[in-house]
């Protein structure tokens, strides 16, 4: 990504910006951390009867399918193109959804027996509320503030003074040393 603005696809590091690359890495690895430790766990069934409850709405593609899920769950669960389109391809084998292309996108719609298969299960919660309510404050709030905070010592890095980053140096040596005395309290 030549010429991409500095932070969002490019990593600066080395000559001008003062970073070593082992601090993006270290900025990789917190963001997968809290990818890996809060990303809710998600039922083997809960794709699919995501995909059946959004389209009994209205036909949609795959990505307005993901971003429905997304927003539904306030963010706490947002399923993986992985994982969606080939849930569409098995719901269109068995003969529950319908694509239909159009200006090169493939929209979904039910099928007289997707939507059969939808209304059965009416009266369930909707996946996305089970993965709303799983502990939302340690699946959304934490790594949220997290990555914010990760932004802010990024930025601080790739354009603060060295003076001002010893001094963010500090302050995320503190905030580190809070955080563990959190969990040392009885």
């Amino acid at each position: 990504m030549s010429g991409s603005f500095q932070g969002f696809g490019s990593r600066p590091g080395g000559q001008g910006s003062g970073l070593p690359s082992s601090f993006w890495d270290a900025m990789d690895q917190l963001k997968d951390t809290f990818e890996r430790s809060f990303s809710p766990r998600v039922a083997k069934g809960d794709v699919r009867a995501a995909v059946l409850a959004i389209l009994a709405e209205k036909p949609m593609h795959g990505y307005q399918i993901i971003q429905e899920i997304e927003e539904r769950s306030d963010g706490a669960w947002k399923p993986s193109p992985g994982s969606v389109y080939p849930t569409l391809q098995m719901l269109a084998d068995e003969g529950l959804v319908a694509a239909e292309e159009s200006n090169g996108k493939k929209t979904y719609s039910l099928t007289e027996a997707g939507r059969a298969a939808a209304a059965a299960a009416e009266g369930q919660s909707a996946p996305w509320e089970a993965a709303g309510s799983r502990d939302s404050g340690r699946a959304t709030a934490l790594p949220k503030a997290g990555a914010k905070l990760a932004q802010a010592a990024a930025t601080v890095g790739r354009s603060g003074t060295p003076e001002q980053v010893a001094k963010a140096v500090e302050v995320l040596d503190d905030a580190r040393r809070k955080l563990y005395s959190i969990l040392a309290q009885d």
